[in-house]
């Protein structure tokens, strides 16, 4: 696949850091993270190809389906060191399970479903004297972060060292896997005025697999 080998050359192994306490470990910077972000990224993106040949959606659908594969994937890149990774991949697997569980606990309880966390001083609740406009900013910020609606200052600040720099690899790499689609698009389309009349033109995002090409 020219894809794949442009954007994966070689196999790299995820950083070996024992120290999970550190999230900073991960330098989403590096070469290696990129690559295997992109391959990781790119096999979902065949698999979700395959399913939706048995079973098209809507684009809408799809478009949400890459997204959420783009978040899942980086979560899975930073091996749940970090709130906002484990909040994305914890957050998956609450949506699949959903409906089970709120049958299950409407039936014990009304009112524990949503957050049966012991209050503490969160960010969300910080009661500042003179300090509204960076209250507001930082409610907006615990937003934005997932896993941080409720964390304390100092740790939304953690946090937001570590998730920006994944977004801007994670934009890089998307911006390079998009302009490696439209190269190979635009190749099948001219070669398929050549040969067969518009048969086999763009017809999808993804290259053809298995050697078809």
């Amino acid at each position: 696949l020219p894809i794949s080998q442009s954007l994966s050359s070689q196999n790299p192994n995820p950083n070996n850091n024992s120290n999970i306490s550190q999230p900073s470990k991960i330098s989403w910077k590096s070469e290696t993270t990129r690559q295997l972000y992109s391959s990781k990224f790119l096999q979902t993106l065949r698999h979700m190809r395959l399913n939706s040949s048995s079973s098209p959606a809507a684009p809408s659908r799809r478009g949400r389906a890459v997204r959420e594969a783009a978040d899942r994937v980086l979560a899975m890149a930073a091996r749940g060191r970090t709130r906002w990774s484990r909040a994305i991949l914890t957050g998956r697997l609450r949506i699949k399970f959903m409906n089970k569980k709120l049958k299950r606990q409407s039936a014990r309880a009304t009112g524990d479903s949503r957050s049966p966390r012991k209050p503490r001083v969160e960010i969300l609740k910080l009661k500042g004297k003179n300090l509204p406009a960076v209250q507001r900013k930082m409610k907006t910020l615990a937003r934005l972060v997932p896993g941080c609606r409720k964390e304390t200052l100092p740790a939304i600040l953690e946090e937001v060292t570590d998730y920006i720099p994944a977004l801007e690899m994670q934009a890089r790499v998307l911006r390079e896997i998009l302009a490696l689609f439209n190269s190979v698009g635009a190749g099948g389309g001219s070669a398929g005025e050549g040969g067969s009349a518009g048969e086999g033109s763009s017809s999808g995002p993804l290259p053809p697999e298995n050697g078809s090409a």
